[in-house]
């Protein structure tokens, strides 16, 4: 059986990590994004939006955070 502490304190860790996430997405989407997703075609999708404009590669970095 595993520790209720244990439990909580991994469950902290990923609350911190989704907000760590959410703040590089606001600065910089692609960064939130290949945090969550790594090097794939959603993060090169996201550098496209990004150049195109911010606010689209906001929305797609976030999108991609809040879908998990």
């Amino acid at each position: 059986m595993i520790p209720f502490y244990y439990l909580w304190y991994k469950s902290i860790k990923v609350v911190l990590m989704d907000i760590l996430k959410i703040i590089f997405a606001i600065i910089l989407p692609p960064v939130g994004a290949a945090m969550q997703v790594g090097i794939t075609k959603h993060f090169w999708i996201n550098v496209l939006l990004t150049v195109l404009g911010f606010l689209p590669g906001l929305i797609h970095a976030l999108w991609l955070i809040f879908k998990k």
